[in-house]
C-alpha cells in the first residue's frame, strides 16, 4: 500500500466516522472519537465485505463500506458499554 492510498484510507475513514456520528444522532464519540471510529470502521467494513467477496470500486464504494463499518463498530461499542 502506497502512502497515497494510506492517506486516502485515513481520509475516507475520517469522513465515514463523521457521517456515522450524524447518522447515530447523539451516540457519537465527539469529533476525534468519530474520526477514530471511522478509521477502524473503514478497516472493519472492507474486511467484512471482503469476506463476502464484495469489492468496493471508487470513492463512493469505499465510503459506503467505511460508513457501514463505522456504524457496525459504533453498535458493537454500544453493546460492549452496556
Amino acid at each position: 500500500m502506497s502512502l497515497g492510498h494510506f492517506i486516502a484510507f485515513l481520509l475516507i475513514g475520517a469522513l465515514a466516522g463523521w457521517l456515522a456520528g450524524i447518522i447515530t444522532k447523539g451516540s457519537g464519540f465527539g469529533a476525534a472519537g468519530n474520526i477514530i471510529v471511522g478509521i477502524i470502521g473503514a478497516f472493519l467494513g472492507s474486511f467484512c465485505f471482503g469476506l463476502l467477496g464484495i469489492v468496493a470500486i471508487g470513492f463512493i464504494g469505499r465510503l459506503l463500506f467505511a460508513v457501514v463499518g463505522a456504524l457496525l463498530f459504533t453498535w458493537l461499542l454500544g453493546f460492549v458499554r452496556k
